[in-house]
């Protein structure tokens, strides 16, 4: 069973990958050998790291949509299947954060990250799935956050809709089970990426969350790739609707 974890030639789709812990993903996988789709909302931005990729001997192309949008996904996901090959796998990672105390913040900001949040990874999966279900087959990941299980102040808006995407991921499951798809989550804890440098150097906030973590530090970004290689590939065959926190066992903790 060599194949068991396999994601050699794969079409892989990751939204919101051309930085940040998606971009981190897409390079893992292409590492392993599947045909990682880069995405992003900037061409050039999800051009260059196309190009680092390709660097690497890995295998991608980008295209830049608005997965929010759902004329773009549209138009893309066609585009994207006939270039490349049905999508094997989708991974819906793209998302934003605006914060404020949920009595300040403007709807404006509210509906933002609920539409990306949340609201993209239905469009896109809705999309992608059709394809699976003629297919008979086919992995959709989506990425939530602790902040699924519990608020922090000022991220209201993030965690409704990370709560919604968790919910959302199980009637996906339930929905699509009878055609071979499989829909589970991946939750991540506390990550040094670029988006949380500022949280990383701040004395304060560094030391709550690793007094907190079992583990006594932050994520790296490589610390995601294991459980979305697990999921994408055969492995998973039988598992469906669940979220992994790869986490460093915060939640596990009190």
């Amino acid at each position: 069973m060599s194949d068991l974890f396999s994601v050699k030639d794969k079409v892989v789709l990751i939204t919101g990958s051309s930085r940040g812990l998606g971009a981190s993903l897409a390079s893992g996988f292409a590492d392993h050998g599947a045909k990682v789709i880069i995405n992003g909302t900037n061409q050039r931005t999800v051009d260059q790291f196309v190009e680092e990729v390709k660097a690497k001997g890995g295998y991608a192309t980008g295209y830049a949509f608005d997965t929010s949008n759902s004329q773009q996904v549209i138009l893309k996901i066609a585009a994207i299947e006939e270039e490349n090959g049905p999508i094997d796998v989708l991974i819906n990672n793209a998302g934003i954060h605006r914060r404020a105390p949920l009595e300040e913040m403007s709807e404006t900001d509210w509906r933002k990250v609920i539409d990306i949040n949340l609201n993209a990874a239905f469009i896109v999966s809705k999309y992608v799935a059709q394809g699976m279900i003629a297919r008979r087959q086919g992995k959709i990941i989506n990425i939530t956050s602790l902040m699924a299980e519990g608020a922090r102040n000022s991220t209201g808006n993030y965690a409704a809709a990370k709560g919604g995407l968790k919910m959302l991921t199980k009637a996906m499951a339930t929905e699509w089970g009878k055609f071979n798809i499989q829909v589970n989550a991946i939750g991540p804890g506390y990550f040094q990426t670029e988006l949380t440098k500022t949280l990383v150097a701040d004395p304060q906030f560094d030391a709550w969350v690793k007094q907190k973590v079992p583990s006594g530090r932050w994520g790296e970004p490589s610390d995601l790739l294991g459980a979305a290689i697990f999921l994408a590939s055969k492995a998973s065959d039988y598992v469906n609707g669940h979220t992994i926190y790869v986490d460093g066992g915060w939640l596990a903790a009190l």
